[in-house]
This record gives structure tokens, C-alpha cells and sequence, in this order.
């Protein structure tokens, strides 16, 4: 039996984490199932009680998909309370290429991808540069504070 897997996030506001999320991952928003015109609309007419329907819920995707089919939906769940300790889980956006491409090479493509990461809303954490090692990353917050890294 095959499995599906989706990776539900809690935040604060799932439209905003779909607009960041989406391009730094290569996902793209969720359409709505065929025939409904916004999830809301879907999710209405499977019959689920407007009360379960806060205003803005499904007008926006709040999902993101890997156009491929190769990775697991997202779902960024909307939560009343806010983020309170380290994540359990992070991404590490592999933009460097791995070990086999040159130090150098890895610095200029994980700089280039954090700088775009930064304009989107995310900040730095902290750069981890091993000279020693031949380690370079950069550990980063998402909008909401999540953690994540580029290496």
C-alpha cells in the first residue's frame, strides 16, 4: 500500500508562509480541486460547517505542492497560538551543490540563494564558515520564526 505524506505546519498566517515557502522550496500554491473555483468553495460544498470556516479560510491557497509530484504536500495550518521554542524538524535548502563542488563555488551559490531568501522575509541566524572542514551555511529564520538551513 503506498503512503501519501504531507507536512503540516502550524503558523500564524498561512497565505504569507504559502508566499514564501512556495519559491524557496521550487513548490508552487495549491490549486483548488478541479470545478471549485477557491478551497473555501470546495471545502463548502464537502459539506464542512461554516463555524469551521474562519473569514479568509481557503480564498487563498494555504497549501503548497511540488509541480513534479515528487515531494510531499505542505499545509500551513492556521493556529491561535504563536511559535513558543526551537523547532523539532527544519529544511536544509541545498543550494551549494554538496561536497564535491569547490568551497568557493558553494559560498557564492548559498549567499545567492540566502540573499533571495532575506528580500522574501527571512533572516540570518547565524553563518556557520569551516574553513577547516570545508563546511558553509547559513542557518535562517522563515517569517514566522522557523528555522531552517542553506548549505
Amino acid at each position: 500500500m503506498e503512503t501519501e505524506v504531507q507536512l503540516t505546519i502550524d503558523c500564524a498566517d498561512p497565505q504569507r508562509m504559502v508566499a514564501f515557502w512556495a519559491p524557496a522550496l521550487g513548490y508552487v500554491p495549491e490549486p483548488a480541486p478541479d470545478g471549485h473555483a477557491s478551497w473555501r468553495a470546495y471545502w463548502q460544498a464537502m459539506g464542512v460547517p461554516a463555524d469551521e470556516l474562519p473569514p479568509g479560510a481557503g480564498d487563498i491557497p494555504e497549501s503548497i505542492v511540488d509541480p513534479a509530484g515528487h515531494g510531499p504536500r505542505v499545509w500551513f495550518q492556521r493556529v491561535p497560538e504563536a511559535k513558543s521554542g526551537k523547532n523539532r524538524w527544519h529544511f536544509d535548502l541545498k543550494a551549494g551543490g554538496g561536497r564535491a563542488v569547490p568551497v568557493a563555488v558553494r559560498r557564492e551559490r548559498v549567499d545567492a540563494m540566502v540573499a533571495r531568501l532575506v528580500e522574501a522575509g527571512a533572516t540570518v541566524a547565524r553563518i556557520r564558515d569551516e574553513p577547516d572542514t570545508g563546511f558553509y551555511a547559513a542557518a535562517m529564520l522563515d517569517p514566522e520564526g522557523n528555522e531552517f538551513d542553506v548549505v
